[in-house]
């Protein structure tokens, strides 16, 4: 199913095509935000509802992660034949609905829930952004566009991080606040509630961005891929598929575990408080993450330019080398000084590969599978990162070093082994990623 060459091809103006990637910016800002203000009140969540680490690792895992990605598969179809503008705003709105409803929960089986509703809500957004990011922007131009994207992530981890410390701050000393139509709520209850509520502004302003025309094309009833025509195509290129879903999945991880699992460590081993943590943390990743993921795009952009088809891949293992001996640090002091410097290049390196991650995806994908392989895409990420990630520094903090104060080392261990082995697998991915490359542009 090979496309027309992007220099065959009309793109939006510029200003058309950056101001949708802005929405969708602001859109993942708020997704991620939505995602990870739990990670800060993990303490006070597990005093109020009587929870372990475990419990807290498959909150912010499994319960979460399972249902967004099992959701990604029939709303990546979705994306291929719908409106991918209505599929994002009404996402937005289902998300911040059920975010606030964490705030609003009595029990662990009610703040589970209310969690799968967010994970099923935020299925919709990555896969529509990146079919919609590909056709508004040409090959050469991608990586950089697709960073910009990407970085939203790590503005909503800093901002999530910044504002929960600040509402704990705001709340410090208080056992309940009354709020209009809802009665008393415990401080983490109004995080979730003030984080969640906004994102309802954020789907109006979605229907404002034009649908971006799919490229390389007749059109949709004459390119209409079945499902089955999918598998098949999926099939074909398994290793280069599977090889980039596991890849990337992995050196992904360490930036799950600072959203899920650093604060904790900041809090328990450094001494930080939960509104210094999120100060400080939060600082840290609004900085050094969005230079990371951009400067990554930039750089697989300046290679692809210069006839490396694996650019993305190559920067990848690169970032992937950078992050083993980090890893292995960042999390194993209690110095507060040698700690937050640390936490610099950890922040910067951690982000690398995410902006690279759906920027190789698009160039070996047709434009009528964008949406599923995309989905595909994310389930292998969230299965990796968001569920077994979090997951494992748990069980292994309970299970190996049985002590809340080991949770750095666990981090740590965690972390060294998913970015070795999936720097690995991608530099094993080099040439049959170029080849799938090359077949996409005949």
């Amino acid at each position: 199913m090979p496309e027309t060459s992007s220099t065959q091809l009309s793109w939006p103006k510029p200003a058309v095509a950056w101001f949708g990637v802005g929405v969708l910016v602001f859109a993942f800002i708020f997704s991620i935000a939505d995602r990870i203000i739990i990670s800060l009140l993990v303490d006070p969540i597990k005093l109020d509802l009587e929870l372990s680490d475990s419990d807290m690792g498959l909150m912010m895992g499994p319960a979460f992660a399972l249902f967004y990605a099992l959701m990604g598969l029939p709303i990546g179809r979705m994306v291929d034949r719908r409106s991918r503008t209505m599929i994002v705003g009404t996402g937005i709105f289902l998300w911040s609905i059920m975010t606030a409803l964490c705030g609003m929960a009595r029990s662990f089986w009610e703040l589970f829930l209310a969690r799968v509703g967010v994970g099923v809500g935020e299925a919709t957004l990555s896969p529509a952004a990146y079919s919609m990011i590909a056709d508004s922007f040409p090959k050469e131009k991608l990586g950089r566009a697709l960073g910009v994207y990407q970085s939203g992530a790590f503005f909503g981890v800093g901002f999530a991080l910044i504002f929960g410390g600040l509402a704990i701050q705001f709340a410090k000393g208080a056992e309940s606040i009354a709020l209009p139509m809802i009665g008393s709520v415990k401080p983490w209850q109004l995080a979730f509630i003030a984080v969640g509520l906004p994102g309802v502004i954020v789907a109006a302003l979605m229907f404002l961005v034009k649908e971006p025309i799919r490229q390389g094309i007749a059109s949709a009833a004459e390119d209409e891929i079945s499902l089955g025509q999918a598998v098949r195509f999926a099939f074909k290129r398994w290793r280069v598929f599977i090889a980039h879903y596991s890849g990337f999945a992995l050196l992904a991880l360490p930036m799950t575990t600072l959203a899920t699992w650093v604060p904790a460590y900041f809090i328990r081993v450094v001494g930080f408080t939960p509104p210094e943590t999120g100060f400080q943390l939060g600082l840290i990743v609004l900085v050094c993450s969005p230079i990371g993921v951009i400067a990554g795009g930039w750089f697989a952009d300046t290679l692809f330019k210069k006839g490396h088809t694996d650019a993305a891949l190559r920067v990848a293992v690169m970032a992937a080398a950078f992050m083993v001996p980090v890893s292995a640090l960042a999390t194993t002091f209690s110095d507060k000084t040698l700690v937050l410097i640390l936490a610099c290049p950890f922040a910067f390196g951690a982000s690398i590969s995410m902006g690279l991650a759906p920027t190789a995806l698009q160039l070996v994908t047709p434009n009528r599978l964008r949406g599923q392989i995309g989905a595909a895409w994310m389930l292998f990420l969230n299965i990796i990162t968001a569920t077994l990630g979090p997951w494992a520094v748990g069980i292994i903090n309970d299970a190996v070093f049985g002590d809340p104060l080991a949770v750095g080392q666990s981090i740590a261990a965690v972390n060294v082994f998913s970015v070795t082995l999936g720097g690995l697998i991608l530099w094993a991915t080099w040439k049959p990623f170029r080849l799938a490359v090359e077949q996409q542009s005949v």
